[in-house]
This record gives C-alpha cells, structure tokens and sequence, in this order.
C-alpha cells in the first residue's frame, strides 16, 4: 500500500484560498491531487463549509423558471402553429406534379385542399395543441377537455361534409 502523503502548511493555505474562490470540495480535490476526504478534512480544520445548499436551491429555482417561461415560450409557438395549419383548411391550396414521359413540372390551385389534406392539415392542428395543452395547460379545469371536444367535432364535420370516413 502506498504511504499517505502528509498534508503541509501551504496544502491547507491552497484549500483556503481555492475555498475563498467558491470552488467546491470535489473540484480542490482535482486540483491538489487529494481525496474529497481529505479536503473535508482540511476543510474542517480551517472551519470552512461546503454545503452551499442555500445556492444549490436558488440556483434550482432559477432554471426551474427558466424552463416554465421557455415551455411557456413554446407553448405559444405550438398554438401559432394549430391556428396557421388551420387556416389552411378552407383556404386555395396549389398542388404540383412532375409527371408525363417528359417528366414536367406543373402546378394547379384547387379552391380547397383534398379531404385527405384537410385531414393531414387537422392532425397537425390537434398535435400542435395537444402539446401545448401539455405544456401550458389551462388555469380552469376543463379547459383540455372543452378543446379536445371542439377538435373532434371538427373532424368528424369534415369527414360528414367529405363523405370520408
């Protein structure tokens, strides 16, 4: 086994002044190429702490609300997206082809998108607000369910209105 190295002056000086830095126990540790045991030890002999748990906490919080305001944030974008998609449902819509033995390209509007567009369209539209739904859900109870509903009502309207079931 090998022997322990003793631990001078100037280790104890370098534990307090990398302690002074806000540096933690594990990462001194590195530095002096000691154990974090060691550190604690050196540590406690110079009455010095580690436990940062009132920092740990706030900083916690901090990237807690951080991520609240950025699924938040992307709630919003997933709503923008459902109300743009669904737009488009009863909006012209232009297709193109590449067709023919000369392999040519052509484009057509139609007054409307195809029922099986329409149908691509919505379920873009009700994934975009099932996930914001998710991630910003509603203050009032209910409020999930009532868009939900509203949603199916409109698919099975179209699939009424289209013959397409």
């Amino acid at each position: 086994m090998a022997k322990a190295k003793p631990v001078t002056d100037k280790d104890r000086e370098r534990v307090r002044e990398l302690h002074a830095e806000g540096k933690g126990r594990n990462e001194i540790a590195e530095i002096l190429g000691r154990s974090g045991r060691t550190i604690s030890e050196i540590a406690k002999g110079l009455n010095l702490s580690f436990a940062r748990a009132a920092q740990v906490r706030q900083a916690t919080e901090i990237r807690q609300a951080d991520l609240a305001d950025r699924r938040a944030a992307l709630a919003q974008r997933l709503q923008d997206v459902a109300e743009r998609e669904l737009e488009k449902v009863h909006q012209p819509h232009t297709y193109w082809d590449w067709g023919g033995k000369d392999h040519d390209f052509d484009t057509y509007e139609a007054p409307e998108p195809t029922p099986a567009d329409k149908r691509a369209l919505l379920g873009v539209v009700a994934t975009a607000v099932d996930r914001s739904l998710k991630l910003a859900p509603p203050k009032e109870e209910g409020g999930a369910d009532k868009v939900g509903s509203l949603l199916t009502s409109l698919f099975d309207q179209l699939r009424e209105r289209h013959g397409d079931h």
